[in-house]
């Protein structure tokens, strides 16, 4: 017999473990060029990253940017931590210092660039006429809003003067690689950490549509600086002309992983895909629907189903509670399936960090609301990791050091 918890927790540590740089990181990465080499990067797998580069090259000169709590040893690269989901100082500070490392290289040096979600947060730079606390109400608006990541990322690149190609930019003419790690839906390079390294054929005009279309409050200063023409590099460029994106690991890879291993565990696995979007709650409604449909096709004896899907999903702020898209899916899911029996799930962020929460996500079984009442306050209030922590049904893991979005399992035991 199945024991779902710690089957459904293997495979997210699973999904988790192929994604780690230390694992992944080393066939992307070339032999190290002759001459000058600096490397950069930004994001919560950044300085794993740092570190994997390190263990094959050796020393190198450069500086990193990650969330706090995510530093790792390097003999030579420089870790910052700073802060994420909303920017700080320290981010601020630590963005300038990248951009002057990169200021005069010339055409024999070679840049290295290693991006991660999480570094639109931590790569901070305001356009002109904006005020970093400013930017900082932005993105806590943003957060709030319900927009996709990628209109976020619109938004941010012409917020900023180093996403959208412009620490590209700031490199040229020396050659640089950027090594990926994608957190976003359809693996586009172009919202990987908004960009930084990757041209934007976006516009302020494109910017100003997601402030309407998702109602996000702004400061007067930042609705007068998208009038103005941004330093969003447009693909073609000349200066990304000695510019190349690899991405090396992406959530299509962990869903995989994870379905070998629930094959090898006895399970049926159904990779629904790894893009989806969405909010949380309706995802949940439609996902809980999907797992009863599947479970009516089971016969006894059947192997059990697993379905696993990816992508990121996103919450509107309605309520004082703390959540995050992954935890008030599972409330959302729990809610709908209403105790249905041999129907398990987890949802988790590969990151560690769900929401603003130092919480992965959550686990739930057909025992999970026991107070239907209690459970709908809550996800009333998007109180989701509120009430999974009061009934220990929440995943903790502590920084992940790596980054591929959102993981999914329901598991679907016959009746």
């Amino acid at each position: 017999m199945l024991d779902p918890a710690p089957l459904l927790r293997a495979l997210f540590d699973r999904a988790v473990a192929v994604a780690d740089p230390m694992r992944s990181l080393a066939a992307a990465l070339p032999p190290k060029p002759a001459g000058r080499v600096v490397v950069v990067g930004a994001g919560k797998a950044s300085a794993r990253m740092a570190e994997a580069v390190e263990a094959v090259w050796g020393p190198c000169e450069g500086l990193v940017i990650t969330r706090y709590g995510y530093a790792r040893p390097c003999r030579g690269i420089e870790i910052v931590e700073a802060a994420h989901p909303v920017p700080d100082e320290a981010g601020a500070r630590a963005t300038a210092r990248m951009l002057a490392l990169l200021q005069g290289l010339g055409e024999d040096d070679f840049v290295l660039a290693l991006i991660s979600g999480g570094a639109s947060a931590l790569l901070v730079a305001p356009c002109a006429g904006v005020t970093l606390a400013e930017k900082q109400a932005v993105s806590a608006a943003l957060l709030d809003s319900g927009a996709p990541i990628d209109r976020m990322n619109t938004l941010r690149k012409h917020l900023s003067r180093v996403k959208g190609g412009q620490l590209a930019a700031a490199a040229w003419p020396a050659r640089m690689l950027t090594l990926l790690i994608s957190d976003v839906p359809g693996d586009d390079p172009a919202f990987i950490g908004s960009g930084p390294t990757v041209g934007d054929p976006s516009s302020a005009e494109d910017a100003r549509a997601v402030l309407s279309r998702w109602q996000v409050p702004v400061p007067p200063s930042v609705t007068e600086a998208l009038t103005r023409p941004t330093g969003v590099i447009p693909p073609g460029d000349p200066r990304l002309s000695r510019a190349e994106t690899v991405i090396y690991a992406a959530p299509s890879q962990s869903l995989a992983a994870a379905a070998d291993l629930a094959r090898a565990e006895g399970c049926d696995p159904e990779i629904l895909g790894d893009a989806l979007e969405g909010e949380a709650r309706e995802v949940a409604a439609g996902m809980a629907q999907t797992a009863l449909t599947r479970q009516k096709a089971l016969k006894p004896g059947d192997r059990p189903l697993v379905l696993l899907s990816g992508g990121e999903l996103t919450v509107t702020r309605r309520g004082d509670g703390i959540g995050g898209p992954n935890a008030e899916f599972c409330l959302a899911l729990a809610l709908a399936l209403n105790g249905a029996p041999g129907i398990h799930a987890l949802a988790c962020d590969t990151d560690g960090v769900d929401g603003a929460a130092e919480v992965a996500g959550a686990l739930i079984g057909p025992d999970t609301i026991p107070d239907r009442e209690a459970a709908e306050a809550a996800l009333a209030r998007n109180d989701s990791h509120g009430y999974f922590a009061r009934c220990s049904a929440q995943v903790v893991t502590g920084p992940t050091l790596t980054n591929v979005n959102d993981f999914r399992a329901l598991l679907i035991l016959p009746r």
